[in-house]
């Protein structure tokens, strides 16, 4: 009744509504905000409800109408889904400051291979391309802690409690050292995805767009 209300008030005026907008938690502190603020200066009255989760929650979550679009990474693959890329962002090995390897700048991930790793729990986007890059690089990462949120891991290899395969920070945290990894290129997806043949309101389909038009430049510099 929520959503026929929403699309009511939508098509009585079209520059108004709502969009159920999903998002990983990575991509909240910084990203997320800049686009919303660089949409709304051309869509003021266009309001959001914000569901931050991981990438296989969001997509269950767009199959049962509770979302209208998420930004997720890998990029999915299914046929009820439509799933474009918009942009790519470098992963780094983050290690704690007093590590053997934090005076290097760049490292190949087999250097680590005898390293205890944090992780994010299985089930997690980010978690699955750490364990490919890890099977490219030749070996099983021996992992000693599981967390939901990118930052707490960073906690965890400040502490001293092991390394990550991470996403750039919003604001640099004390205690750790990121190093670029050289082979095998370290990288994620960010990608777009809706429910295939689900009708738009007017404010997801000028969100759409908006999202459409940053390709190659979702992610701050």
């Amino acid at each position: 009744m929520e959503k026929a209300a929403d699309s009511v008030r939508a098509d009585a005026d079209p520059t108004a509504g709502k969009v159920a907008f999903g998002f990983l938690h990575t991509l909240g502190s910084e990203t997320v905000p800049s686009l919303l603020r660089a949409f709304r200066a051309d869509h003021p009255r266009v309001r959001f409800q914000l569901v931050q989760n991981y990438g296989e929650a969001m997509i269950e979550r767009l199959r049962a109408g509770g979302l209208d679009l998420c930004l997720t990474s890998p990029v999915p693959d299914a046929p009820d889904l439509v799933a474009l890329r918009l942009d790519e962002q470098r992963l780094r090995l983050v290690v704690p400051e007093d590590h053997r390897l934090a005076t290097r700048r760049r490292i190949r991930l087999a250097e680590a291979a005898d390293e205890a790793f944090v992780t994010l729990e299985p089930g997690y986007g980010l978690r699955r391309i750490t364990d490919d890059l890890c099977a490219q690089a030749g070996f099983v990462p021996r992992v000693a802690f599981e967390g939901e949120e990118a930052e707490t891991l960073r906690g965890l290899v400040a502490a001293g409690l092991g390394v990550a395969l991470l996403p750039p920070p919003a604001v640099a945290r004390p205690g750790v050292v990121e190093l670029n990894v050289t082979a095998p290129r370290a990288a994620r997806e960010i990608g777009v995805a809706w429910l295939d043949g689900h009708p738009d309101t007017p404010p997801v389909a000028a969100f759409k767009r908006f999202l459409l038009s940053r390709r190659g430049h979702l992610l701050p510099e």
